[in-house]
């Protein structure tokens, strides 16, 4: 068997769930394949990272062990810019010449891409497969659509609460242990260093504002008979609301300067000093160790509204699937396998930091590097994960929550107003996606 690699042009950001596809493209047809070869050529696009070589190597791995059970194969893999997917991927759809048998993509694209008729359903191979009964619920669930299977999860993304150590001690205060003394902790931090952002958030960070929704008892929608319909204006959904956006002001991070931020912003924040707090991933690690406050920081789950207990959080990753159009189904489900074990789950974890899917293999990976034991436990806690419509994209792109976020904090709207307005918008999103 042959190894084929082609790589793209890089790029300057790290694929991750969340990141969810803008780019318009014409409509799917129906691209069912119509025979299933059991030799041939079999081609792969995976989203190519920033640092690709270590993912690479793993990938070369995995593909090896499949050539050892199906000689007489050859396999093309190809790293495709993330930000360029969108369109390439609908368009390969469309074209089963052009098209790979396998795709990696963002678990918020699932619903979208089985609407759009690309992916196969693979739930008999599936659960007949043997490791397929140890992955965590929620990332099962991002393969999920309607009960059926579309994919296996390659890696899950969670976050929790990086906060630091040296500014702790000399304030005399500890890691906080709900939502109500984390926001007092922040305002406490940013009243003795007004420097600081006690705690670091953004107006358009949406997964860094789920898990006070989520831990007041909200939801993002609600679903029934298979259709969906916005719930972020219910009393519990507006409570977590109130809470994250009490958080933007002078006294913790000021409306002017972070409303605008997003994600990646609040941990850079962090990373060169300029907060005493933030939300981030097990996927920041590497930019807060490359920071001014290396050494100088711990992780702690972010404190849900109960005493103890772990606030919910949006569960990203990328998912491997097989398109439908893919004239060696049989194959490319057993290369979806060999991508997507324990295995190699396992090595992508040494590799490039990615936490593994199934529960077994995340606690050994958590015994050998114990920083990532927050984001275990947040897991294990319950992460939740975004409505499985293909709605969920046009919801994302047009910034439906962060305009929400935004309008309040700025003090255009109340709580009410705004999160009526969101909810609206959502609705539609949901109407036209049927």
């Amino acid at each position: 068997m042959k190894l084929s690699s082609r790589i793209a042009v890089p790029v300057a950001a790290l694929a991750l769930a969340g990141l969810t596809a803008t780019a318009c493209a014409p409509q799917t047809s129906d691209t069912s394949a119509t025979k299933d070869e059991k030799s041939g050529t079999l081609r792969v696009w995976l989203f190519q990272e920033v640092n690709n070589k270590p993912k690479e190597q793993v990938v070369d791995a995995a593909v090896a062990a499949f050539g050892k059970r199906h000689e007489g194969t050859k396999v093309e893999i190809e790293y495709i810019p993330v930000e360029t997917r969108a369109q390439r991927i609908k368009a390969a759809f469309n074209d089963p010449k052009s098209a790979p048998d396998l795709i990696e993509y963002g678990n918020t694209d699932t619903a979208g891409y089985v609407k759009d008729g690309g992916l196969a359903e693979v739930t008999e191979e599936f659960n007949a497969w043997d490791e397929a009964k140890d992955t965590d619920p929620t990332a099962r669930q991002s393969v999920t659509v309607d009960g059926k299977i579309y994919g296996a999860p390659l890696f899950v993304g969670v976050r929790a609460l990086y906060y630091r150590t040296d500014v702790f001690k000399e304030l005399g205060i500890a890691a906080p242990k709900s939502q109500a003394e984390l926001i007092a902790t922040a305002k406490k931090v940013r009243k003795a260093k007004p420097e600081l952002y006690g705690l670091a958030v953004g107006g358009a960070y949406t997964y860094g504002a789920m898990p006070f929704l989520w831990a007041n008892g909200g939801e993002l929608a609600q679903e029934s008979g298979g259709t969906y319909q916005a719930a972020v204006n219910s009393p519990a959904a507006r409570k977590g609301i109130e809470a994250y956006t009490s958080l933007f002001g002078d006294d913790n991070c000021p409306a002017a300067k972070c409303a605008s931020m997003g994600g990646n912003a609040t941990v850079t924040a962090f990373a060169s000093g300029k907060a005493a707090m933030a939300i981030g991933g097990d996927f920041s690690h590497q930019a807060v160790e490359a920071g001014t406050v290396k050494g100088k920081y711990a992780v702690v789950p972010l404190p849900g509204v109960e005493e103890g207990s772990i606030a919910p959080a949006f569960a990203g990753g990328n998912n491997i699937g097989v398109l439908k159009s893919s004239a060696h189904r049989t194959l490319a489900v057993d290369l979806m396998k060999s991508f997507t074990g324990k295995e190699t789950q396992a090595k992508l974890f040494d590799a490039m930091g990615f936490l593994p899917t199934y529960t077994d293999v995340l606690a050994d990976s958590a015994k050998k590097q114990p920083f990532i034991e927050p984001f275990v436990l947040t897991l294990g806690a319950g992460a939740k994960f975004v409505p499985a419509s293909p709605a969920w994209a046009q919801i994302d792109s047009s910034l439906v929550l962060p305009t929400m976020f935004q309008e309040i904090v700025s003090g255009r709207k109340g709580v009410a107003a705004a999160s009526d307005d969101a909810a609206k918008k959502m609705d539609a999103a949901f109407s036209s996606a049927g």
